[in-house]
């Protein structure tokens, strides 16, 4: 990622001065900060959202070449001063409803990628944003938001993760940034572990978790350098929702407390951290996805390792170096370990994914991501490890929506029912694009119509729920009231006062409360199902009690606030947040 020059070099008394009067609101749109890595220069958008940002800080060099499947390394550090004022790209992803457009933003493009499969972004991605309020106040408490997507897709620039209105209403400094996704952040070969055939592998190099450790690298830059933002490194929340949920306990968990001093909160949204045996989770023979059991967050390490196989064979099928498994476990067999690792790195990471997502060879889909549970970087059983005190103890505030597989339901199969929303990626996208569609749809359009009614569909979504959400929620939160009594809550989302069919077809889906939480209701997916005239008091009443509680907690550790209306108490009571049409409606029942 190369720093753009800015036009004149500013002595330390001229940026001194530059900064007072930026941050007051002066003539200059412009706000240089110091890094470790060098100056950047960012916006002052005081007039339109009350704040100053920065946006495509590189917190790691590009995991490309030589880096791709290893742990990132620090920024070199830049010459001149870098332009701040736009994203960095986003991480290369397959194209899902939830990937960027081609100009790195929520545009018609997504559905043009989902019809052709183009695969937006790069592997120069590892990069951060950063707000906060238009005023000179320091030591402001920070907010390092991770964004979800099942590990294979997202991006920091997707708007609805725009920090700007959170700073603004908590009064901090809020952190968005992107990690490496699908088996370019999650993949463990042996070729790429073999420090015989490699001597600068490091044992997080040899682990798998890219990921994750982009993660722990993006906290190391917030350690070092958000004071020169007003941030104060001493009070950091680190939130994630989904695969960000996941990710950011499998960093909480981290063996050895690696991750401890980097962050001092945590706000874990829809996600969690089991494996099949851990303490607490439903065990055999009810935890067998596909028996109408329990599933856990992570997968084994065989199984991880079993998909980087596979797609290291699908590769060599796909370009003609065998004809088909038995060739390609052949050619592997007369290969070293350094010449596999040569030929992986080689392959351009639009081939690695476009490969990943077919069948090749009659060998299946190998894209599935998420943490390795390999001990040393992320822990073998995340809950045990809790439950012995080994990881970072913090406040910890969790959260769920009521209808959380609503977003999921083709995950419906593993719990014994048929799948929920009938069309793929590409013809639903229409339907959340276009706000005529969106409001012409019917139930029937979007469901399939095992499912004749919303009662019906909503028996279905409540099993997988219970045997998906609700077990790994109530695993790590468990674990965690053992550890840190008084300093656990969680709340439950019930908004679903979207326009019909909306609010049938959603509800309170998963992902739903972020809007709400980050004070962001559109452009962006699901804002055409979700914003109406109608709902709007309430909408925005809810909005502003969920802001100013996740402030409260950024500040202080505890939710409460007399905006609440209600005492929120610890887990395993569970605050309900919900709204009319017309107000809000919050309660403990």
């Amino acid at each position: 990622m190369k720093p753009i020059l800015a036009s004149r070099w500013l002595t330390g008394a001229a940026l001194a001065t530059t900064m007072t009067l930026t941050a007051c609101g002066g003539d200059d749109s412009l706000v240089t900060r110091n890094t470790a890595y060098g100056p950047v220069e960012g916006v002052n958008d005081n007039a339109r959202s009350g704040t100053l940002f920065w946006k495509g800080i590189p917190f790691a060099q590009a995991p490309a070449g030589a880096l791709r499947w290893k742990a990132p390394r620090p920024p070199v550090p830049w010459a001149g001063t870098l332009q701040a004022s736009r994203f960095g790209a986003s991480c290369i992803q397959n194209p899902r409803l939830y990937s960027p457009g081609n100009a790195n933003t929520f545009d018609a493009t997504v559905g043009d990628n989902l019809a052709t499969g183009n695969t937006p972004g790069s592997e120069d991605c590892l990069s951060l944003n950063i707000w906060r309020p238009a005023h000179d106040g320091k030591d402001l408490p920070v907010i390092v938001f991770i964004h979800g997507g099942s590990n294979i897709t997202g991006y920091s620039a997707d708007p609805l993760y725009d920090g700007a209105a959170l700073a603004k209403k908590a009064n901090a400094v809020v952190v968005t940034a992107n990690y490496r996704l699908g088996q370019l952040g999650f993949f463990r070969h042996p070729a790429l572990r073999d420090a015989a055939a490699d001597p600068t592998l490091t044992a997080d190099d040899q682990s798998g978790n890219y990921a994750v450790l982009d993660i722990i690298q993006a906290l190391k830059f917030v350690q070092g350098n958000i004071a020169s933002f007003g941030g104060d490194k001493n009070n950091v929340t680190l939130s994630g929702q989904s695969a960000g949920a996941i990710n950011v306990l499998a960093v909480m968990t981290a063996p050895g407390q690696r991750a401890a001093g980097l962050f001092h909160k945590l706000v874990p949204l829809s996600g969690g951290i089991s494996v099949a045996t851990s303490p607490g989770f439903p065990q055999p023979p009810n935890n067998l996805a596909g028996n109408n059991g329990y599933i856990p967050a992570l997968n084994p390490v065989a199984t991880y390792e079993a998909l980087s196989n596979v797609l290291l064979m699908k590769l060599l099928i796909d370009d003609g170096s065998a004809a088909d498994a038995a060739g390609a476990t052949a050619w592997v067999q007369g290969h070293s370990n350094a010449d596999i690792a040569a030929y992986l790195r080689g392959k351009p990471a639009s081939t690695i994914l476009k490969v990943g997502l077919r069948s090749v060879g009659g060998l299946p889909n190998s894209t599935a991501s998420g943490p390795i549970p390999e001990g040393t970087v992320v822990a073998a059983d995340p809950i045990a490890a809790i439950l012995a005190g080994d990881y970072v103890k913090v406040p910890v505030l969790s959260g769920m929506t009521a209808s959380e597989s609503k977003l999921l339901s083709s995950f419906l199969p593993l719990v014994g029912h048929p799948p929920g929303i009938k069309l793929p990626d590409a013809q639903l996208f229409p339907f959340l694009f276009d706000p005529a569609q969106a409001r012409a749809a019917r139930f029937g359009d979007i469901v399939n119509p095992a499912y004749p009614d919303g009662a019906a569909y909503d028996a279905a979504i409540a099993e997988l729920d219970a045997k998906f959400f609700t077990a790994m929620r109530d695993n790590y939160m468990n674990a965690l009231a053992t550890q840190t009594p008084g300093q656990v809550w969680s709340y439950r989302f019930d908004w679903k006062q979207e326009p019909a069919p909306w609010n049938e077809v959603y509800g309170a889906a998963h992902a739903f409360d972020l809007a709400f939480l980050l004070g962001n209701f559109g452009p962006s997916l699901y804002a055409n199902a979700i914003v109406s005239d109608a709902n709007q008091a309430g909408r925005l009443a809810l909005s502003d009690a969920m802001m100013g509680a996740l402030a409260a907690f950024a500040r202080s550790g505890d939710p409460n606030t007399g905006a609440l209306g209600v005492a929120w108490p610890n887990w395993p009571r569970v605050l309900h947040f919900d709204a009319t049409p017309t107000a809000r409606q919050i309660s403990v029942p």
